[in-house]
């Protein structure tokens, strides 16, 4: 067991998570003050003591994604500077994951620029669900956990009993989060050829493996501006599936997205908390909470315990 007493804090990027996480750690949240100066600086006042604690830092990345990762920096910085014995960032979604890697000349890898930046800030470990790609683990020199929203997502199909169900990965990338999904619900596979010309600008070409009269659930890490499930479901009624459901650990939902999946073919879309987001804004959404699968790690950690484990 680490030697300090267990702390959680929280920005403002989501409150209501960290609020859930600390009810499952019967734990009251961390008192912190995270404001703004008026030029839009950040400000950070750690208002009990910290000194010895094990901190645990809950902040996603997510909209408005430069405020809440700065949010994130300049708390680990605080509780370094408060003398924390051991600070962990806890990041349900990881922003900028997406730049993993040189896609063509001249572009930055931000993704390996942001684990540089938490590190640089004081953080000893990394707590990310989900992430856009696992080589992102790589780019940390310090411990990283991984946690894997599937087993809620999971549950929640194994619950409705469909019937003739496949799992259907929206593009290659995505085949071994989607046949880890058709594994545990014992649901045939399907791959969707989708290419991407531009950012955020994807074609479907063609579907690999048998969907027709069957209950598809596309299968992937977000849901940015649903264009790309979109069109995957206009392909797979195409293709004669009776159903389409979508599940994904991160609802991005840029600005007009749920307006678009509520309109669209998509029967059903399960998300998780990881990003705060107003499941009456489309009723075709439905939320489910991560907050105890990152309170029992957040515990595991703690007691120097397993955190792999949980998903065997």
């Amino acid at each position: 067991m680490a030697g300090g007493q267990l702390r959680v804090f929280t920005g403002n990027a989501n409150p209501d998570l960290a609020k859930k996480i600390c009810k499952y750690l019967k734990l009251s949240l961390g008192k912190a003050e995270v404001t703004s100066f008026p030029d839009g600086e950040v400000r950070v006042e750690i208002k009990q003591n910290a000194r010895g604690a094990d901190a645990f830092v809950i902040q996603s990345s997510c909209p408005p994604v430069n405020k809440n990762l700065m949010e994130l920096l300049v708390m680990i910085d605080a509780l370094r500077r408060a003398s924390a014995q051991r600070i962990t960032a806890v990041i349900p979604y990881y922003g900028y994951a997406r730049q993993d890697r040189k896609v063509r000349p001249r572009v930055p890898i931000t993704a390996k620029l942001v684990a540089n930046l938490i590190t640089v800030a004081g953080a000893d470990r990394v707590l990310v669900m989900d992430l856009h790609v696992g080589q992102i683990q790589g780019f940390f020199d310090i411990p990283v956990d991984h946690l894997f929203a599937a087993p809620v997502l999971i549950n929640y199909f194994q619950k409705k009993k469909l019937k003739e169900m496949v799992i259907v990965a929206p593009d290659p990338g995505a085949v071994e989060r989607a046949a880890a999904f058709a594994k545990r619900l014992k649901a045939s596979l399907a791959i969707i050829d989708k290419r991407r010309p531009h950012p955020g600008v994807a074609k479907v070409f063609n579907v690999i493996g048998k969907v027709k009269d069957k209950n598809a659930i596309l299968v992937d890490d977000m849901v940015d501006t649903g264009g790309s499930v979109i069109e995957s479901a206009k392909v797979l009624r195409n293709k004669g599936a009776s159903n389409i459901y979508v599940g994904c650990t991160h609802p991005v939902f840029s600005e007009g997205a749920a307006e678009h999946l509520q309109k669209s073919l998509i029967r059903e879309i399960v998300v998780t908390d990881t990003i705060p987001f107003t499941s009456k804004q489309s009723s075709k959404i439905k939320m489910l909470s991560v907050a105890p699968l990152l309170g029992e790690a957040i515990k595991r950690i703690h007691n120097e315990a397993s955190v792999s484990s949980l998903f065997i």
